[in-house]
């Protein structure tokens, strides 16, 4: 065998070893990150003692229906779920759609003061989102919409990192090019945002909509200032229930209920997917 041949041969196999171990280590990646929720099932169906089991549980027991029934003697879970997919699909529906029109404007037209603007909506993010609550909290009162879904809503309907992330992505994705032929075929500035700029932008529009719907899915801090009525709790205040108990954190109760309330997330997530990766992947990869 020639040296040509033999030089040739070792980097393949340098390169199939390289290979191999880059999957362990995806493997081992996806096994930590799975780990916490297959705990939390685990406990979810033992009793309360078995979060202080020694050495730790690792197999499913036959409990997770004793403790899910003691979640709904307690709490409202369902109204609470069902409060939730609520304001997470307006608030998400919502901010999809305005931060892809906003960015857009701020993409793809010019007007005066268009860079300051812009530079004013990246500065609201510097801004802790805690400072805020208490001049929000005084005009949600005085519009009356305290202990109302319009205070979880409308304050969120748009926001400074959405209209960031699709001005970015727009200003790359859409060609000015395509813009100019839709004005020669006489469309208007609607629709050539929404029949040719929204098409170009779906994967983007995904991965913003799932970040915002797990926002504000997990948002406790707010519905727990304007929220006051129990038939209105997100399902955050309602997994917060379970633990004012005399008898001590029951935690095959909580992490049944913790559980079942994290199902919606993980569903959103695979239907979103592939637009998903595709919006967080662009850019990285040039054709």
């Amino acid at each position: 065998m020639s040296s040509a041949a033999v030089n040739k041969k070792k980097p393949d196999d340098a390169g199939i070893f390289l290979k191999i171990l880059f999957y362990i280590f995806l493997i081992a990646g996806a096994l930590v990150s799975i780990f916490p929720f297959y705990w939390m099932f685990v406990i979810g169906t033992n009793d309360k003692t078995g979060a202080f089991h020694v050495p730790p549980l690792l197999t499913p027991g036959k409990e997770f229906f004793n403790n899910f029934q003691r979640v709904l003697d307690r709490t409202d879970f369902f109204t609470a779920l069902g409060n939730s997919v609520l304001v997470a699909s307006a608030v998400t529906i919502s901010v999809v759609f305005l931060c892809t029109l906003a960015g857009y404007a701020f993409a793809k037209y010019e007007f005066p003061l268009k860079k300051v603007l812009f530079v004013f909506v990246i500065a609201t993010m510097l801004v802790p989102a805690q400072l805020g609550v208490l001049p929000l909290y005084v005009i949600m009162a005085k519009l009356h919409w305290i202990d109302s879904y319009k205070a979880l809503i409308v304050p969120a309907m748009v926001n400074a990192f959405g209209i960031f992330w699709m001005r970015q992505y727009i200003s790359s994705a859409v060609h000015s090019e395509l813009i100019e032929a839709g004005r020669i075929d006489g469309g208007g500035h609607f629709r050539i945002f929404w029949n040719i700029a929204i098409p170009v932008v779906t994967p983007a529009m995904a991965t913003l909509g799932i970040l915002n719907f797990m926002n504000v899915w997990n948002d406790f801090f707010w519905p727990l200032v304007v929220l006051k009525n129990k038939e209105h709790y997100t399902i955050q205040l309602a997994l917060q229930q379970l633990f004012t108990n005399k008898d001590g954190l029951d935690f095959g109760m909580i992490m049944s209920a913790t559980f079942t309330a994290t199902l919606p997330l993980l569903i959103v997530f695979l239907l979103f997917s592939k637009w998903i990766i595709a919006g967080l992947t662009s850019g990285a990869i040039k054709s």
